[in-house]
C-alpha cells in the first residue's frame, strides 16, 4: 500500500493509476510495484518527503523557514531568530564516497556483464581507482546482504564444484621466495547451488586443499535448512570427510567420477579434456541415482566465466588483489541470485526460493 499523494499519483499513466481507498482517516493507493513504476515511485516518494521537510535550529530551539537548495540538490533552512543557516541531512549510501548512485550503478553494471576495469573507466568517466573502491564497498556489502538473507533456506537438490582462477600470477610461476604467499597465486571459487531454484547457497574463495573445503561445507551448513536433501560433488576427496563432519545429519552425499581420455599428441594446451565416462558413486545416505549430477553448478561456472572478466581465461584482466576478486564474486552471485531473471525459471532465483516477492534493481541492492 502506498501513501496518496499528488507526486505519486502524478507518476503514473492513465491506465496505471490505481485506485484510492482510506483507511483509519488516511489515503492509500493500491497498485502492484512493477519493474517499470518503481523508480517513479521512489522519486515521487523523495519529491514528497522534501516538501514537508522541516529543521529546528539548535540554538534557538525553534523551527526554521526554507532557504533554498545546497548545489548538491539538498535542501537548506534559516532560523527566523538568529539567522544561521542549515543543510537537510546527506544521505550517504555510498559511505564516504561522493559518486552519484545512477553512474555508481552504470559502472557496477558494466562490471557485472564481464567489463573490465579500464573499459568501464572510458565509459563511465570514473577513476579506475574510484571504480576499484566501489567494487570493493559494494563487493563487501553484499557478501554481508546474502550471508543476511540466505540462511536456513529448505532445499532439495544441491550441486557444488569449484572454478580455478588465480591472483597476481598463476601458481607455477611463483618465485620460491612467494611459496608460502596465499594471497597470490591459484584461487579456487567453491560454488554450492540448489538444483531446481538455481539459488546459489554459498560460496568460498581459497585453495583447493580440505581446510577451504571444510569452510565451504560450513557455509552451506548454514544456508540450508534442517530437513533432508541430496547433495552430490566432483570427485575431490576433501568433500568426503568435510560432508561427514558438517552435513551427514541431513545430506545423502554422492560423487560424480568423471574419467578423462588421454591427451594426444600435439593437442592444443587450453583444449578441454574429453570425458569418456561418468560414474557415479554414492557416499553416505540414500542418494537418488537420477539426480546423481554436477551439469548445473557446471553451468553456472560458464556464466561466471562469461560475466566476470577477472576469471576469462587468456586476458590480462586477472585480478591482482585477492580481495578484490572476493568481492567481484560476491557482487556477482549477489545481483545473480537478486537481480538477474534465470532464463529457465523465467524469475530470478530468489523468488523462485521464496526469498523475496520481486526483481531486485541494482540501486536497491546497493541501497
Amino acid at each position: 500500500m502506498v501513501p496518496a499523494g499528488p507526486c505519486s499519483a502524478q507518476l503514473l499513466t492513465t491506465n496505471q493509476r490505481p485506485r484510492p481507498c482510506s483507511y483509519g482517516g488516511l489515503g492509500f493507493f493500491i497498485f502492484p510495484l512493477t519493474n517499470s513504476n518503481r523508480l517513479l515511485y521512489y522519486v515521487g516518494m523523495m519529491q514528497e518527503a522534501n516538501r514537508d521537510a522541516t529543521m529546528t535550529c539548535t540554538d534557538c530551539q525553534i523551527g526554521c523557514k526554507r532557504f533554498g537548495k545546497h548545489r548538491n540538490g539538498l535542501l537548506r533552512f534559516r532560523c527566523r531568530q538568529c539567522r544561521r543557516t542549515f543543510t537537510q541531512p546527506h544521505e550517504k549510501p555510498l559511505g564516504r564516497m561522493t559518486v552519484p548512485m545512477e553512474k555508481a550503478a552504470l559502472a557496477l553494471q558494466l562490471l557485472l556483464e564481464g567489463a573490465s576495469i579500464r573499459s568501464t573507466e572510458r565509459i563511465t568517466g570514473l577513476h579506475r581507482d574510484t571504480i576499484g573502491r566501489l567494487l570493493m564497498l559494494t563487493g563487501e556489502r553484499c557478501e554481508k546482504f546474502m550471508g543476511r538473507m540466505i540462511h536456513g533456506v529448505p532445499v532439495n537438490d544441491v550441486q557444488a564444484d569449484e572454478i580455478w582462477g588465480y591472483v597476481f600470477k598463476k601458481e607455477g610461476h611463483k618465485r620460491p621466495e612467494e611459496a608460502g604467499d596465499a594471497s597470490i597465486g591459484d584461487a579456487y571459487c567453491f560454488v554450492a547451488m540448489e538444483r531446481t531454484t538455481k539459488l546459489i547457497l554459498a560460496f568460498h574463495l581459497g585453495k583447493r586443499n580440505r581446510l577451504s573445503t571444510e569452510v565451504f561445507i560450513d557455509k552451506v551448513r548454514d544456508a540450508t535448512a534442517n530437513q533432508r536433501f541430496q547433495i552430490t560433488t566432483d570427485g575431490f576427496q576433501p568433500y568426503i570427510n568435510a560432508i561427514e563432519d558438517g552435513l551427514s545429519d541431513r545430506v545423502d552425499f554422492a560423487q560424480l567420477i568423471k574419467v578423462y581420455r588421454a591427451s594426444r599428441e600435439g593437442e592444443q594446451r587450453y583444449s578441454p579434456a574429453e570425458v569418456v565416462e561418468a560414474v557415479p558413486i554414492v557416499i553416505s545416505g540414500n542418494p537418488e541415482r537420477s539426480r546423481i549430477c554436477t551439469s548445473h553448478v557446471e553451468r553456472q561456472n560458464l556464466t561466471m566465466r562469461m560475466q566476470i572478466r577477472r576469471l576469462t581465461r587468456l586476458t590480462n584482466g586477472f585480478s591482482k588483489k585477492w580481495e578484490n576478486l572476493q568481492a567481484a564474486l560476491a557482487l556477482h552471485f549477489a545481483y545473480y541470485n537478486f537481480c538477474r531473471i534465470h532464463s529457465s525459471i523465467r524469475v530470478t532465483p530468489a523468488m523462485e526460493a521464496g526469498l523475496t516477492d520481486h526483481v531486485w534493481t541494482l540501486l536497491e541492492l546497493l541501497s
